[in-house]
């Protein structure tokens, strides 16, 4: 399984980018704000005139959509329409005819999309296991961007694009600038969901879009495995909770996404019990444990195992199921 999020932005022209035409007044005087800033396409969006000098309430405004009259009146301050496809343009004028002299604001709105996708890049899963390795408190993350910006008839390389990145809306200098599209961070013990985002603009400031993503931790799980002497670890099916053996069988556990990745490093410790003694052999994995019943007994036992990193401040993982012999 793997997971894809699509993160769609846009590119907003500011009017001095374009050009702000002004008669008798500065055109400074009115700005213009666009919400959202970076619209999905199809995506309805506002824009709105605002001045600190002049009372727009009482004068007339005329918007144009791609050079036509589309709303006309007095104190029509903000407007709204709906952006096009991806990488089409919309180009948005507002007139506003102020006592003094007219004024003409323009703001262009080309909708772009972003793909966001992280992976955990020190979760452990088992062999054959076909989803995704899914991150626990402490695990490293790494976030890819990749946009997808035209800028003529051509797809913008995303290598060459800058990128500003935050992690729960605080700027991550060292990880931004020119190229760095992806994003790698360790998960903090304390913060069950990571709030990331990333910019990316073309290196002229022309095109820009933005994108983000909430990354959860989860809880790691432990399930048993019954070793086969001719077939090896029998994948196909974990072992349930009430296990019947006949005489003897080995047990291999799997902790799904634990952290580190390599479950043979010697943090990671692994705690077995038989009806709370500890049990184990030196002489298998440290993930393995053979059993054998005692001759002619039979009932029921409690295996445990308890899964500790003794450099992470995170809470061990238990699993528990009986046998019977």
């Amino acid at each position: 399984m793997r997971l894809k999020l699509f993160i769609l932005g846009a590119f907003i022209m500011s009017a001095t980018a374009w050009g702000g035409v002004a008669l008798a007044v500065d055109s400074t005087s009115i700005f213009i704000d666009v919400a959202p800033s970076n619209p999905a396409p199809y995506e309805n969006v506002t824009i709105t005139l605002g001045s600190f000098l002049s009372n727009l309430d009482t004068v007339k405004i005329d918007w144009l959509v791609d050079g036509k009259t589309t709303l006309s009146g007095i104190g029509k301050k903000s407007f709204s329409v709906t952006a096009k496809a991806a990488n089409t343009e919309t180009k948005i004028e507002a007139r506003i005819y102020l006592p003094d002299g007219q004024i003409e604001k323009r703001v262009a709105i080309r909708p772009a999309i972003m793909t966001l996708l992280w992976q955990a890049t020190d979760s452990y899963v088992p062999p054959f296991y076909k989803g995704k390795a899914l991150p626990m408190s402490g695990s490293g993350i790494k976030i890819v961007a990749m946009p997808e910006i035209k800028a003529g008839n051509a797809i913008v390389n995303p290598k060459n694009m800058i990128y500003t990145w935050k992690k729960n809306y605080t700027n991550q200098a060292a990880d931004s600038g020119y190229g760095k599209n992806s994003f790698t961070y360790v998960d903090d013990y304390l913060e069950d969901t990571s709030a990331v985002s990333v910019v990316a603009s073309t290196t002229d400031q022309k095109y820009s879009i933005e994108g983000s993503v909430g990354v959860s931790v989860f809880t790691p799980k432990i399930l048993f495995y019954k070793i086969d002497s001719a077939l090896g670890v029998l994948w196909d099916g974990a072992l349930p909770d009430n296990y019947a053996i006949l005489e003897e069988a080995t047990i291999l556990a799997a902790p799904y996404f634990i952290s580190p990745r390599d479950i043979r490093r010697p943090e990671l410790t692994f705690g077995w019990s038989i009806n709370n003694q500890r049990a184990g052999s030196a002489d298998y994995r440290k993930n393995v444990i053979p059993l054998k019943a005692a001759e002619n007994s039979s009932g029921v036992s409690r295996l445990s195992l308890t899964i500790d990193n003794r450099e992470q401040i995170v809470r061990p993982i238990t699993k528990e199921m009986l046998i019977q012999f």
